[in-house]
């Protein structure tokens, strides 16, 4: 957790809703300046702040709509500070909470500093890393529709198929499977839907990865040279990373990441751990699947993996190796290095 302590001479705390802002400012001494509630729009907000241009430090909870707040502050000049939804619980505490009372918490958090900071995420990268999660919402819940239809196949107590849904030969096999027209109506549609998600999501993908080489070329190149890499998680890494300074040490990496535990203890006592789901959800799905990826055919890694199989079990040797992948990934974008698989195996 890292705070806001920086000193201005005016604070600003906004409670942000889609439609409307509760502004709270706090001079130096603790004292409100102004308290008020607006519209969600960029004239008004810009008409309370113009007397504390300069002298003011702007913020505001992460939540969905904090884009335009950001790109607001950076087109006049205002320092802009996100705070981290998950850490922010002391606006949620107290015998009574509102607009008025949140915003007024916020601006006491920065101006104490005890301003929980989140990633500011750049704004020319922002649209492209929500399209690629996106995608991944849809990715999944086309596996459902496969699901569905394989579920359906046993439910009527058919012959099992080993077809693979992604390709059109096989959804045209599953037409006339079911003598019910009914159920045949059902399967129709899962396909239907699976069809159109494929032809976006080919076009999606390619898009994605045209903008990719031109947000950061050098980073994309560099992590599909790991083996089992391929692009979709090659991209997804790249995009929820941002830029990889942003982390000052490899172990706030692999944490942010979820690839490590976090102990809790109390006067010299070990209480298991806590925090494992704080993090990105993203980047550990994709150090996961990377990991798979890096075993298949790779007799090498496979050796690697059964010497950590002796010393830490199946379930861990595996979390393991997405922990090391994910530090040599860090260590990669850092120094602006391909991989290198001798390095990485006798490490």
């Amino acid at each position: 957790m890292r705070f806001y302590t920086n000193k201005h001479p005016f604070y600003c705390g906004i409670d942000l809703h889609a439609r409307s802002l509760y502004v709270c400012i706090l001079d130096d001494d603790g004292q409100t300046v102004l308290h008020k509630e607006i519209k969600a729009k960029p004239e008004p907000l810009l008409d309370l702040l113009k007397p504390y241009l300069g002298n003011v430090v702007l913020g505001v909870e992460c939540m969905h709509c904090w884009y335009w707040i950001s790109d607001f502050c950076h087109e006049h000049n205002i320092d802009f500070i996100l705070g981290h939804a998950l850490y922010m619980k002391a606006i949620h505490g107290g015998k009574a909470k509102n607009d008025r009372i949140d915003s007024y918490k916020i601006a006491h958090l920065i101006r104490g500093g005890n301003f929980p900071l989140a990633y500011v995420y750049p704004a020319e990268m922002r649209a492209t890393r929500d399209l690629l999660r996106r995608r991944t919402r849809i990715v999944r819940h086309g596996a459902d529709l496969k699901a569905h239809v394989k579920n359906t196949t046993s439910q009527y107590n058919l012959p099992p198929n080993n077809l693979n849904l992604r390709y059109s030969n096989a959804r045209e096999q599953m037409r006339d499977k079911f003598a019910d027209e009914l159920v045949q109506k059902n399967i129709d549609l899962d396909l239907n839907i699976i069809e159109f998600y494929h032809r976006q999501l080919s076009a999606i993908e390619c898009y994605i990865e045209k903008h990719a080489k031109h947000h950061n070329g050098r980073d994309y190149h560099i992590l599909t040279s790991v083996p089992g890499m391929g692009r979709i998680l090659a991209l997804t890494i790249l995009y929820e990373i941002g830029d990889i300074t942003r982390f000052e040490s490899v172990q706030k990496f692999a944490s942010y990441s979820r690839l490590i535990k976090c102990r809790a203890e109390s006067a010299g006592k070990v209480y298991g751990t806590q925090g494992n789901k704080i993090g990105n959800a993203h980047l550990r799905w994709a150090f996961g699947e990377v990991a798979v990826g890096y075993l298949r055919g790779n007799e090498k890694a496979q050796s690697y993996l059964a010497r950590l199989h002796k010393r830490m079990g199946k379930a861990k040797a595996l979390t393991a190796l997405a922990h090391k992948l994910g530090r040599c990934v860090y260590f990669m974008l850092k120094n602006r290095q391909v991989f290198d698989e001798q390095r990485f195996l006798a490490g």
